[in-house]
């Protein structure tokens, strides 16, 4: 029999979690809040939008079915913790349409500079 041959586009997409990752200390502290908001972050990200990767505060609390306050606790978490930074604040558009604060995953490249995994470094 032979194999099944795939068209690209055709497979379904998927979020893959390194070991390396699930098994760090940092990833291991977090509650599940913030790795469910970690999870929707790199969902957004498509390999080539890194320090681009956006998810307003209402977006990810509709997403996670909890409070704009308690996804902000999530961000700062996740930022404490180095699996984010912060590339752009949130501001307002030329047309007054509000823009959200743009990230960079650390387990990612930003700006043709390798990735840091500063999470790695993370320490109780």
């Amino acid at each position: 029999m032979g194999r099944k041959t795939f068209k690209r586009g055709s497979s379904s997409k998927f979020i893959q979690i390194d070991h390396w990752l699930y098994d760090s200390p940092a990833w291991q502290s977090l509650k599940p809040g913030p790795r469910a908001l970690y999870l929707e972050l790199k969902r957004k990200f498509n390999g080539h939008n890194n320090g681009a990767v956006f998810l307003s505060q209402r977006d990810a609390a509709k997403a996670l079915n909890v409070g704009r306050d308690t996804i902000a606790a999530y961000y700062s978490e996740l930022v404490l913790k180095a699996f984010i930074i912060q590339t752009m604040g949130h501001c307002l558009g030329p047309q007054g349409v509000g823009q959200a604060t743009k990230w960079a995953l650390t387990e990612y490249p930003f700006n043709e500079v390798p990735a840091t995994k500063e999470f790695m470094h993370w320490k109780k």
